[in-house]
């Protein structure tokens, strides 16, 4: 008999099976799926882990499953290992609010040697956008607020990235893989880095801001499974991540924008992310070189 444990907020939730064991962290409850013949243990850190234990005795698993109330990194398990860990830990860009660091608290404290976090794989990539319309109203507009100059809070618009839906036509370039983060062996530190991007334009426009987004991976199972958050794909909660540029770069097809992207939690605040992006263009319009700073917050 296996061992599951899940996770349902990456605060805490569990499933746990008497022998080996699965972990499972979810940002809902509804989103679990619980594997019958198994005994699984659920931690919900929140009020939702009440919710949970009414759901259970619902549907007639009180034998099967136990729910704990706390976090992952103070609960104690039934079980000393697992076999499996399965979450959903990731935030906007990737890695936004740390929840990684939780999964792989987990993975160290409780996996068997060659156990199985899923999903295994994860990657971030960059792309270029025309944005004109957005840029013009909701940043360019405080320069001049009906003749006063709110140019600071233009400053402080730019610097925060935005979470929001981009549409494939605004697509400039091509897109950049910028990480790629083996979950089942990755260290806390690598999900801080340093990536060098080279953005083709695909056609003559204007780029107005840099897109990230993310695809994460099942490897491990019998057949390869996944998704992807990037504009070219179905639209999920996650979105894609807009970080506006100072500058409006007039690109022509088959000239370059070249970089790195610098990427680390805040010291401050971890669940925070601040985001370095260094970029220049030396194109037939336009020749730029620039350094801009961003925090997710």
């Amino acid at each position: 008999m296996c061992r599951m444990l899940i996770n349902v907020c990456t605060s805490a939730c569990k499933v746990t099976m008497p022998t080996s064991c699965v972990i499972w962290f979810e940002f809902c409850f509804s989103k679990v799926n619980i594997y019958l013949g198994i005994l699984h243990i659920q931690v919900e850190c929140s009020s939702m882990a009440d919710m949970a234990e009414e759901i259970v005795k619902l549907n007639n698993f009180s034998n099967v499953i136990t729910v704990l109330k706390g976090k992952v990194e103070e609960i104690e398990l039934p079980v000393a290992q697992v076999d499996i860990i399965i979450s959903e830990w990731m935030g906007y860009f990737l890695v936004y609010e740390n929840m990684l660091n939780t999964v792989l608290y987990a993975r160290d404290m409780w996996l068997v040697k060659d156990g199985l976090v899923l999903p295994d794989m994860a990657s971030l990539h960059l792309t270029a956008i025309e944005d004109a319309d957005y840029k013009e109203d909701k940043i360019e507009f405080w320069n001049n607020v009906y003749g006063f100059d709110m140019s600071c809070i233009r400053k402080q618009a730019l610097s925060e990235p935005l979470v929001d839906i981009v549409e494939q036509k605004q697509i400039v370039t091509n897109c950049q893989l910028l990480k790629t983060m083996d979950i089942s062996k990755m260290a806390p530190e690598d999900a801080s880095f340093t990536a060098p991007f080279k953005l083709v334009a695909e056609r003559d426009d204007y780029i107005h801001a840099l897109v990230a987004y993310f695809d994460v991976s099942f490897t491990k199972c019998h057949k390869l499974m996944g998704f992807s958050t990037g504009p070219k794909s179905r639209a999920t909660h996650w979105k894609q991540t807009v970080l506006y540029l100072e500058d409006v770069l007039t690109i022509c097809q088959g000239e370059i924008v070249i970089g790195t992207m610098t990427v680390a939690p805040n010291k401050k605040n971890p669940r925070d992310v601040d985001i370095m992006l260094k970029y220049s263009l030396n194109g037939r319009h336009c020749q730029v070189s620039r350094t801009q700073y961003y925090r997710m917050r």
